[in-house]
């Protein structure tokens, strides 16, 4: 039958195939680092994608402040995501982290694990 799709293509995820998916193990290192430190994300795909910034900025040679500029706004709004508000979000210990905060520990775990 033309066009007809086979069992196997419409089967569920199973544990083998769900989670990170293409993740790198030093990109694995990096998630792990940030969810040891605290830092709560919308997605893994959000938290590489503000590491990915991170990485390019110190590759360009960019100063600390031009990678923080940048950085910021993509931290802040990732929290405001999770239902936080710019004054911080509650983590997984219990323990407020603000916009800062959470960019201070992005910037020193993906220069430390990622870059």
């Amino acid at each position: 039958m033309a066009g007809a799709v086979s069992g196997r293509a419409l089967a569920a995820p199973t544990g083998a195939t769900t989670g990170n998916a293409g993740v790198s193990p030093r990109q694995q290192t990096y998630l792990d680092g940030l969810t040891s430190a605290g830092v709560r994300r919308s997605t893994d795909l959000a938290a590489l994608s503000i590491g990915s910034y991170i990485c390019q900025g110190r590759a360009a040679g960019q100063t600390d402040q031009a990678v923080w500029d940048f950085v910021f706004p993509m931290v802040r709004g990732d929290l405001e995501h999770l239902g936080g508000h710019v004054g911080g979000h509650v983590t997984d210990s219990g323990q407020k982290l603000s916009a800062r905060d959470a960019t201070t520990r992005y910037l020193r775990i993906a220069t430390e694990r990622l870059c």
